[in-house]
């Protein structure tokens, strides 16, 4: 069988060298001020929907919201596989939480119409909260499975599941169309392919289209739909879609849709204390646990 999966990934900031100013004053992330990479378990997610590509045919569709740097993450998934991309960018998209997030992202995938399959990483590392894609799942009303490792097959239009839990592994199956979210022991993201990588480097959006002409393509809308056909038809459209082309109420996107509130945070700085040598002897360690014990630090 065929099948056509839409990933959704995120360009985060890299919290491994998060500084004293990664947050704005209004609480959202100052993405200016950090690395942006794209989200590690997004890719597990990327590389799952690729290898059920190679397995059983079909397209991996990826889509990405963010600001127009986000096209980054696409190029990349377009190096490693990716069939079609999808750019999200609009300043009412900015500020968004999860749920402001998950219902942009469920505008998008219908728009995107007809899938089998929805897969997302477990969380990004920027917010860790593991929410969009549950939530995503109940916005199109789809069935989930969460945590996934791997994918034993897929026929007849039911598709096994193999997950992590607490303690071991679950199988379940399921019916199409599904949304999975994908965990890091999954697999390991394959390269970037070098001949990919020449072909696509010039996969471009129509923000990026424009800028490269110093804006004037816009003059004249003729000029425009010509570099987009040419681009069209060697594969190196990123598609762009604002908040108009998701036809949706623009009151749930962004801060305006969005009801978690960042009140504050702090950059914790974890500092050795002070230690105490213990002799490699019986009496040493004895004594230790005696300590310990005493301290109600052991029972």
């Amino acid at each position: 069988m065929s099948l056509t999966i839409l990933v959704f990934a995120k360009q985060v900031p890299d919290t491994a060298n998060i500084t004293g100013q990664a947050m704005k004053e209004d609480g959202t992330v100052n993405r200016a001020a950090l690395p942006a990479i794209f989200n590690p378990e997004d890719l597990n997610g990327l590389e799952m929907a690729l290898e059920l590509r190679d397995r059983f045919g079909g397209k991996v569709v990826v889509c990405t919201m963010g600001p127009p740097a986000a096209a980054n993450i696409l190029r990349q998934a377009l190096y490693m596989g990716a069939d079609e991309a999808i750019l999200l960018t609009d300043r009412r998209f900015a500020g968004a939480d999860t749920l402001a997030t998950s219902y942009a992202l469920a505008c998008a995938a219908r728009k995107v119409g007809s899938f089998d399959l929805i897969i997302c990483g477990r969380q990004a590392i920027d917010g860790d909260t593991a929410q969009v894609g549950p939530q995503l799942a109940e916005k199109l009303g789809l069935p989930q499975v969460t945590y996934a490792e791997s994918v034993p097959w897929v026929k007849d239009g039911v598709i096994r599941v193999r997950s992590l839990i607490d303690g071991g592994h679950e199988v379940v199956e399921a019916k199409l169309p599904l949304l999975l979210t994908v965990v890091s022991s999954a697999n390991t993201p394959r390269p970037v392919g070098a001949k990919r990588l020449m072909q696509y480097k010039k996969a471009v959006t129509r923000t990026e289209l424009a800028a490269r002409y110093g804006n004037r393509v816009y003059e004249d809308a003729n000029q425009l739909a010509a570099e987009e056909e040419v681009l069209r038809g060697k594969g190196l459209w990123i598609h762009e879609w604002s908040a108009d082309d998701l036809d949706a109420g623009a009151e749930h996107f962004g801060l305006a849709g969005s009801p978690t509130k960042v009140k504050q945070i702090e950059n914790v700085v974890l500092t050795s204390g002070g230690y105490k040598e213990v002799a490699a002897t019986d009496e040493g360690i004895n004594a230790l646990v005696h300590e310990l014990i005493a301290d109600h630090i052991l029972s």
